[in-house]
């Protein structure tokens, strides 16, 4: 009778895991995520743009050496960090956003749509064409119902859980998977804090109503009533020199 042959962690396969599911999980927690922003010990600065590059570079740092030290597990236990992972980064980087509104003495206008904005739009732009709307040099952020902010935390998540699971494969070669994954957190960082300090130079508010029905960016067209009362006008015209 032949003995079955233990297997070890070198011979053990990597998991097979639907990205579509995967993604369903990491939205569920961007949702959780974003319903609560950080509080911030930072005070008003006189430079707030050069206190934003220092608080950048640090989150950075911390960022690079989270995701380093949990993507070390070699094999299977790699696959188990991804989601721990994206939330530890988050909320370093969700700090980061906090913390840089309260140097330019802006974070008590920060709200989950100006967080998942400064967060993720750098992901996938194309999720957040309707979030915002351009007047002049600001931003104005519409208030997002929940089904919406349902929906880009989706297409979000989908596009991180993907990302996060092709690095998976390099968490079979764990120093190696370490260094790539920290050095992409400390990318992913600076990323974040280059759209926050963007949004703050900037200027941001709410769009009411009547500025998300008519941007100030979309040129009218004449009406056809006018075109009409323009026709007869130059027909008046003629008939009076005649």
């Amino acid at each position: 009778m032949s003995k079955s042959r233990p297997t070890g962690s070198g011979d053990a396969l990597p998991a097979v895991i639907d990205p579509d599911d995967a993604g369903g999980r990491v939205s569920r927690a961007i949702l959780d995520f974003v319903s609560h922003i950080p509080a911030s010990r930072v005070d008003n600065h006189a430079q707030p743009e050069a206190e934003a590059r220092r608080l950048a570079n640090r989150a950075a740092q911390r960022a690079a050496l989270t995701a380093g030290s949990l993507a070390l597990p070699p094999g299977p236990l790699g696959w188990l960090t991804v989601l721990p992972e994206l939330l530890a980064i988050w909320k370093i980087q969700a700090q980061l956003v906090s913390d840089i509104a309260a140097a330019y003495g802006r974070h008590a206008e920060l709200g989950r749509e100006q967080m998942l904005w400064c967060l993720f739009r750098h992901t996938t732009a194309q999720a957040f064409r309707d979030v915002a709307i351009r007047m002049g040099d600001r931003l104005l952020f519409r208030r997002l119902s929940h089904g919406m902010i349902e929906r880009i935390a989706k297409q979000v998540g989908v596009k991180l859980s993907r990302r996060a699971l092709g690095e998976g494969l390099s968490r079979w070669m764990p120093v190696i998977g370490a260094l790539g994954v920290g050095a992409y957190a400390y990318y992913d960082t600076g990323q974040v804090a280059a759209t926050t300090i963007a949004m703050m130079k900037q200027g941001f508010g709410t769009a009411d109503e009547g500025d998300a029905a008519e941007p100030a960016a979309t040129p009218r067209k004449p009406s056809a009533t006018k075109h009409v009362v323009a026709r007869l006008v130059r027909r008046r015209g003629k008939s009076d020199t005649e």
